[in-house]
């Protein structure tokens, strides 16, 4: 699959001078829920209206959704109101379901993106449909399965394809539901330029309250839409209650929300980055040549643990390295998350010099 500016074709048609939403409930919970939801964003900047009608449920014993009838009530909807209509499906029935009830927009979930035989099923039972599909990331972050996923689909002949960053899974203790990883949807972003990328931020965040700033933190990084979790009565949703907003807070969050240029526009611009960028990469120039002596002394390290005959990990070290870098780097203005990050990953790389050493 190679990139190419037909991929922008079918959001293109959308016209729009904002960037594509999709919302709409969690769940589709009964056709009045669907109904009044799908009214109150008629008149909005919302283009396709969502609703889940199966959902894949980590036990057995919760709410699955409602399941085809749920269909009927988003045809209604589509009648009603004028807006398109979208839907996650995971298996080839959903897929043969939603096309008989002519929804327009499918997205394959983060659990079926990470199972290829799914993905490749609902391929073959879409190929060469018109209807928009969607691929959202898996839920381990591993960029390859994602993009393999699209690449399926995109053999099958389907060209209205796009991707849906709703973060990843971790055993971790964050304030994301869903950890984003900015840098997987941002190397897939290089890859494929013209690729639509939508972001989650009802996933990534599991918050109402950090939905803007992190479809803010999206669009800064120039992603083409936001697919938004919207309930008429959040806290008593069937699903996800914490994460839904209200019609009324998404048209605010539309208002808040600050759509950048892509590029500046004067010399004066462009003379005060390229002085910015030069220091950046002075900068990293010089963090590159810290990084390579902190190795060359975790390498010392790791002789004299040879020579003495102690295992390479010494876990009580990196717990006070971890906690001591964390304090300073709030000091520095740097996060948690951040940091914590950053010594990982320095602190696995100190660990593979040391057991070259030990095992030269």
């Amino acid at each position: 699959m190679e990139n190419s500016k037909e991929m922008r074709n079918w959001l293109d048609a959308f016209k729009l001078d904002h960037p594509l939403v999709i919302a709409g409930p969690c769940s589709a919970e009964t056709e009045e829920q669907v109904l009044k939801i799908a009214h109150e964003l008629k008149d909005s900047d919302v283009s396709v209206f969502r609703a889940g009608i199966w959902k894949p449920r980590t036990r057995p014993g919760g709410f699955e959704g409602v399941g085809e009838i749920g269909l009927k009530w988003l045809k209604k909807a589509k009648e009603e109101t004028g807006l398109l209509m979208g839907t996650e499906v995971a298996t080839a029935a959903h897929c043969k379901l939603a096309l008989e009830y002519d929804i327009d927009v499918l997205w394959v979930g983060a659990r079926t993106t990470a199972n290829p035989f799914a993905v490749q099923e609902i391929a073959d039972t879409l190929k060469g449909t018109d209807k928009i599909v969607l691929i959202k990331n898996p839920v381990n972050p591993d960029m390859a399965l994602w993009l393999g996923g699209v690449e399926r689909l995109y053999a099958a002949g389907i060209k209205k394809l796009g991707v849906i960053h709703r973060g990843f899974s971790t055993y971790q203790k964050t304030k994301y539901r869903n950890i984003p990883e900015w840098q997987i949807a941002i190397e897939l972003q290089n890859k494929f330029p013209d690729l639509p990328l939508i972001i989650d931020p009802s996933h990534i965040t599991g918050n109402r309250d950090m939905i803007l700033e992190v479809t803010q933190e999206a669009l800064d990084l120039n992603y083409d839409g936001m697919i938004i979790e919207t309930h008429i009565d959040p806290d008593n949703a069937w699903s996800d209650a914490a994460q839904q907003v209200t019609p009324a807070a998404l048209k605010q969050i539309f208002k808040d929300l600050k759509i950048r240029k892509q590029s500046g526009d004067t010399a004066d611009f462009e003379n005060k980055m390229t002085k910015l960028r030069a220091n950046i990469d002075v900068l990293d120039a010089n963090l590159l040549e810290l990084l390579g002596k902190r190795m060359q002394v975790a390498s010392e390290i790791g002789q004299v643990k040879k020579d003495a005959n102690v295992a390479v990990l010494q876990n009580s070290r990196w717990n006070e390295i971890q906690a001591k870098m964390v304090a300073e780097g709030a000091k520095k203005g740097l996060s948690e998350e951040f940091i914590i990050k950053l010594f990982k990953g320095i602190h696995q790389e100190s660990i593979e010099q040391q057991e070259k050493i030990l095992n030269s």
